[in-house]
């Protein structure tokens, strides 16, 4: 299997295939709106204004698994973002990133780039840079800010 076989759900619970995001350069996040690195939004916003016109996706899968930190439903987690960050990327439904209830795509997002302590996502705000062919290029620590992995995108651009 490759990125595109990969069905995902959105916010609102409609299925959303990977391969509506062929040809795009994606940042796929796993996010909390109650973590030290939730300030991480505003820099994730800036990279969409800065470069979705230029083929930049940022694909936004809460998660509550890290210290029970999105514990609120995916409504009340858009509206957190949109009102206190001025998000407007694609959220998705909220998903476990390890275990056995996890999201397949993440599955396969750390089948393809493990941690540097394994596979596991060790927190919320880790980032997978994806090119447009779909490879997965990069997995970054969720101390790695937005504006440090900016370089990083710009080159897949």
């Amino acid at each position: 299997m490759n990125l595109y076989d990969y069905k995902v759900k959105d916010a609102e619970g409609k299925e959303v295939s990977m391969k509506d995001y062929e040809g795009k350069v994606l940042l796929i996040v796993n996010t909390a709106t109650g973590c030290g690195f939730t300030p991480q939004y505003e820099g994730l916003q800036d990279l969409y204004e800065k470069y979705q016109s230029k083929g930049l996706e940022i694909m936004d899968f809460p998660c509550n698994q890290f210290g029970n930190q999105a514990p609120g439903t995916e409504e009340e987690i858009e509206d957190f973002c949109q009102s206190r960050y001025g998000v407007t990327f694609k959220m998705f439904q909220k998903i476990c990133v390890n275990g056995e209830n996890e999201e397949p795509l993440y599955t396969y997002l750390k089948s393809q780039k493990g941690g540097v302590l394994g596979n596991n996502i060790k927190w919320n705000f880790t980032k997978f840079l994806v090119d447009r062919e779909g490879k997965v290029l990069e997995r970054f620590a969720p101390t790695a800010t937005p504006e440090k992995i900016e370089s990083s995108i710009e080159k897949l651009l």
